[in-house]
């Protein structure tokens, strides 16, 4: 729901087809975009995106923490591009009446607005082209959910999620949505959260593209976040309504991550129509998806400032890890070769980071490490984070964390530190000239594995 500078209207909103590529931004630097050019049914680019699947997150919330009904999944039958440059979500329904459909999130989990700058966040949709009685049960979505959800799946809504643009029961309105603080009630009057709504501009939203925008301006003071549909302002909210802990929780940790989805069912429906869907909704509507783009204006020029006192450190694929991200790229693992590899490591791949000059802030080690085995069963990743505090050599503090079992179905997932340290040993202190050291294997299992690198997985040490 990003809104686009005056002038752009005629470029992004309203009727059409896709633009094929994504629009300029005059005053604002491009950070990420996709516009979803590729062959009819091909799936979105893997490096840009991940296919979530199922009925929820593994260790998470059933059902999605929403009631939604549908099953995710990565069938070019509810996800695919349409070969016009468009993206294409299609809720389907079975002969037993079972509904699928399809939810997909960036690996980018670090798009925040810059100290003293704004993030903006902006895609062109056209929501699913059904309107009443047979559109009960239509939830599309374009949103952002805080990193720390990752891995996690317990602590929303005090992450953050923005809804950049929402829409339910093929009504002529774009919600934008603000969920934050503790559930229920709170600063955020969960499960609700803070919105508003109105009509799209001109045509309605199920029969024509409009620009959808989310601004986060941390130029202003108190900051202030906006909610756009076609260059026009419908939502803001600032930073004073807070209190500093509720806004600190949604704002100082390392971004957000992107997602679209169409789902059906659920609370937001079933709140303005009763349970849904029913006998005449009608499946095989989509969701089409133009393009999304994340720009900054202003501050220090990037989407990703570290937490306050802590660096994130992005591998790489020459064995560095730095602050700075890549194009996302992958690295193979070596199998365990049905040895149990658990706690030490085996033909790992090893990213160091240093010399490094830091003070330790008292915190933990964070992760966020996104491995797939496809197919493979009984597999599993282990991860050892070593710190040596003067680089001569000598590893004073080292972490060995829990294996992740990867499951058997092709698609990255998300190892963290959520799974628990196994051993440690030592004790942190400040880096003068340090390293970090961390090394990936395969603890179990016969097949290899792969690990996303680049902009795709990062490690966040306890150093400011």
């Amino acid at each position: 729901m990003t809104v686009a500078l005056a002038g752009l209207l005629a470029l992004t909103g309203g009727a059409g087809t896709a633009r094929g590529d994504v629009p300029p931004a005059p005053g604002w630097n491009l950070r990420w975009s996709d516009d979803f050019t590729g062959p009819d049914r091909s799936l979105p680019s893997a490096a840009h995106w991940q296919i979530d699947t199922g009925h929820g997150y593994p260790g998470g919330p059933g059902n999605w923490g929403t009631g939604e009904i549908q099953n995710y999944t990565s069938s070019p039958d509810n996800l695919s591009l349409d070969g016009n440059g468009n993206l294409r979500i299609t809720p389907l329904r079975d002969g037993a009446g079972n509904w699928t459909s399809a939810r997909i999130e960036t690996h980018r989990a670090d798009f925040k607005a810059p100290a003293g700058g704004t993030l903006r966040i902006e895609g062109r949709i056209r929501m699913p082209d059904v309107t009443g009685d047979a559109a009960l049960g239509y939830w599309p979505a374009f949103w952002a959910l805080g990193a720390p959800y990752r891995g996690n799946y317990w602590n929303w809504p005090g992450i953050g999620e923005f809804d950049i643009m929402e829409n339910v029961n093929g009504i002529n309105s774009v919600w934008g949505v603000l969920h934050c603080g503790v559930n229920p009630g709170g600063p955020c009057n969960e499960t609700s959260g803070l919105g508003a709504s109105r009509a799209c501009p001109g045509a309605s939203c199920q029969s024509a593209f409009h620009t959808y925008r989310f601004e986060w301006d941390r130029s202003v003071s108190p900051n202030e976040l906006r909610w756009y549909v076609d260059d026009q302002l419908f939502h803001s909210l600032s930073q004073s309504r807070f209190d500093a802990a509720t806004w600190a929780n949604m704002t100082e940790h390392a971004g957000y991550f992107i997602l679209l989805n169409v789902a059906v069912g659920g609370a937001f429906p079933d709140a303005l129509a009763g349970r849904t869907p029913t006998a005449a909704t009608v499946p095989g509507r989509p969701m089409l998806v133009d393009y999304v783009a994340v720009w900054t204006r202003g501050g220090g020029g990037g989407t990703t400032p570290p937490p306050s006192g802590s660096s994130q450190l992005y591998l790489r694929t020459d064995g560095g890890a730095g602050d700075a991200t890549a194009p996302a790229a992958t690295v193979t693992l070596a199998p365990a070769a049905g040895g149990n590899h658990d706690g030490t490591p085996h033909n790992p791949q090893v990213f160091t980071s240093g010399p490094l000059t830091r003070a330790y802030n008292g915190g933990s080690t964070q992760f966020d490490l996104l491995v797939d085995a496809g197919t493979t069963v009984a597999g599993g990743q282990q991860v050892r984070v070593s710190y040596d505090r003067t680089g001569d050599g000598a590893w004073d503090r080292t972490e060995t964390y829990q294996y992740f079992a990867t499951d058997p179905v092709a698609g990255y997932e998300h190892y963290t530190q959520a799974r628990g340290l196994k051993s440690a040993t030592g004790t942190h202190g400040d880096l003068t000239g340090g390293k970090v050291r961390i090394e990936v294997w395969s603890a179990i299992g016969n097949g290899g594995s792969t690990l996303g690198v680049g902009n795709q997985s990062l490690v966040r040490i306890p150093f400011g």
